[in-house]
């Protein structure tokens, strides 16, 4: 599996668990931790633990299993370490307050396959008009 497969792999998993604000960032001239990174965001708690739980599910069907996992006691900003690919999983506010895409305004973002795209557009759809 390549990285980029690993990655679009994770964010299905994310979102078959209703994460919204899903970004797939490519960092790999960026940093030499991971080649992606996932941001996703939970309503709560209790969802961003089910996202994580999702996504190590749908992992270990794959048999990759994370190098860590931090984060999940509080579950305000999970991170799931898959090797060349990063997830993080916050909770609204935490995702608002860290605002980690402004600290990686050079990575590109990747476009997501379909259906993963359109059904994460719905997901930030469905966000928006619940939250305004």
């Amino acid at each position: 599996m390549t990285s980029l497969d690993k990655a679009f792999a994770l964010a299905q998993a994310a979102l078959d668990k209703k994460a919204y604000d899903l970004v797939l960032l490519e960092v790999e001239h960026l940093s030499s931790v991971a080649d992606y990174f996932i941001i996703a965001t939970g309503r709560s708690d209790v969802q961003v633990q089910a996202i994580v739980r999702g996504i190590q599910e749908r992992m270990e069907r794959e048999k990759v299993r994370p190098l860590s996992v931090e984060g999940l006691p509080h579950a305000h900003w999970v991170v799931l370490d898959y090797d060349d690919v990063v997830v993080h999983v916050f909770f609204e506010a935490a995702r608002e307050f860290y605002r980690l895409e402004r600290n990686w305004v050079d990575a590109q973002e990747v476009e997501l396959p379909e259906p993963i795209r359109s059904q994460a557009k719905d997901l930030r759809l469905s966000a928006a008009s619940a939250t305004g």
